[in-house]
């Protein structure tokens, strides 16, 4: 899939205001700084389509932005940043958890998790509460140019480890870099394959 053409939307504050026009959502989210601007921003061939900030919890908003006319990327606020998130149970906020429970449109969340990490607890409950509420959703490691293949691969096997414990089988995987691009075509084709049996 080529994206000849990516728009801002709007930002939401609550799900009732985001489009209304019935099409396809993809969302990203994520603990806070795990690059998820810079991905969306990668993937739609546009460095400054998503706000980029070197602040944890900087987003706040649910973002729509419309791409090639058929489809959208939404950018969710981040989870898991004390500052942004004192008042939210678990660190995950209502307009976080509103979204992914009732929000009919969006067709799958990808999930990003910083590939030089090991586990995250945060991360772990939040994978689980998309099994509670049976969200269909993909897994995107990012920064993987930031790390030593040996590291990286010890923590994607501890990942994977750890979610066989109570999946029966792994959601989709997908390891990325905003800097080198890699994952940038996988992402897409798999986007573009939902959206074709979506016809």
């Amino acid at each position: 899939m080529i994206i000849k053409q990516a728009d801002f939307i709007c930002s939401s504050s609550k799900t009732e205001q985001c489009p209304q026009n019935k099409l396809p959502e993809y969302a990203f989210i994520g603990r806070s700084n795990v690059g998820k601007s810079s991905l969306i921003n990668m993937l739609a061939n546009k460095k400054k389509l998503a706000k980029v900030s070197s602040t944890p919890g900087k987003t706040r908003l649910i973002n729509h932005f419309l791409i090639n006319n058929s489809w959208y990327i939404v950018d969710l606020p981040g989870y898991g940043y004390a500052k942004a998130s004192k008042t939210d149970r678990s660190g995950f906020s209502k307009i976080i958890t509103d979204y992914i429970e009732r929000r009919e449109e969006m067709t799958l969340l990808f999930l990003l998790i910083d590939s030089r990490l090991e586990p995250q607890k945060i991360d772990m409950e939040f994978i689980n509460l998309l099994g509670e509420n049976g969200v269909p959703f993909a897994i995107i490691f990012t920064k993987i140019d930031k790390t030593g293949v040996e590291k990286l691969n010890r923590n994607m096997e501890e990942y994977k480890k750890l979610l066989l414990e109570s999946w029966e089988e792994l959601p989709h995987i997908f390891y990325t870099s905003s800097e080198t691009k890699a994952g940038k075509d996988d992402i897409l084709s798999y986007i573009d394959e939902i959206n074709s049996s979506l016809v």
